[in-house]
C-alpha cells in the first residue's frame, strides 16, 4: 500500500485529480510492471487517504450521469508524502529477498526435470521483461537522465538474473 500511497499523494501534490485520471496514468504508464501499484488500488487508496485526512475532496464534476470527485492533497498529506519519499529513497532499490531463492532449497521435492522446466520458463519470462524494458525505454526516450539510470539498472538486474538462471540450469542438469 505504501507504493500506492506515495503514487497517489505524489500525483495529488502536482495538482487536484479525480480517481479515473490517476487510474489512467497508472494504466498508460504500465506502472504495474515497475511498481507494486495496481490500477484497481487507486480508488481504495483515495478513500483511505481522505479518511486519514491526507487528501480531501476538492470539487465534484458531473460527467453524464456520473459524479466524479476531484481530490487534492492536504498539508498533512504533503508531510506524509515527504516521509514516504525519505523511506523509499533511503532503502536499497532492489531487494535480495526472494521466494525463488527459498524455493531452490527444496527443488528436489518436485518431479524429475520439473525444476529445470520451471527455471527455463522463468528465463523465458525474463526475456519478455527485457523486451518490455526496451519498449519502455523507447516510449519514454528523453524523459530524464534519472529515468535513463533506472532503465540501465533494470537492464543490469535482468542480465544478472539471466546469468543466474543459466548457472542454475547447468547445476540442475548435473
Amino acid at each position: 500500500m505504501s507504493s500506492t500511497r506515495m503514487l497517489v499523494l505524489g500525483l495529488l501534490d502536482e495538482g487536484p485529480r479525480h480517481g479515473y485520471e490517476i487510474n489512467q496514468l497508472v494504466t498508460t504508464g504500465a506502472l504495474e510492471q515497475w511498481t507494486d501499484v495496481k490500477p484497481g488500488s487507486v480508488y481504495h487508496a483515495l478513500a483511505k487517504l481522505e479518511a486519514e485526512g491526507l487528501a480531501e475532496t476538492h470539487a465534484e464534476e458531473r460527467t453524464g450521469d456520473r459524479l466524479r470527485r476531484v481530490y487534492a492533497i492536504t498539508p498533512e498529506g504533503r508531510r506524509t508524502l515527504r516521509a514516504l519519499l525519505r523511506k523509499a529513497l533511503s532503502a536499497p532499490p532492489h531487494s535480495t529477498r526472494s521466494d525463488f531463492a527459498l524455493a531452490l532449497r527444496w527443488h528436489a521435492l518436485l518431479d524429475s526435470g520439473e525444476a529445470r522446466e520451471l527455471v527455463t520458463a522463468s528465463a523465458r519470462a525474463l526475456e519478455g521483461l527485457r523486451a518490455g524494458i526496451t519498449a519502455g525505454r523507447e516510449a519514454k526516450a528523453g524523459l530524464s537522465p534519472l529515468a535513463d539510470a533506472l532503465f540501465d539498472n533494470a537492464e543490469a538486474h535482468l542480465a544478472a538474473d539471466t546469468k543466474l538462471l543459466e548457472d542454475i540450469q547447468r547445476l540442475l542438469d548435473r
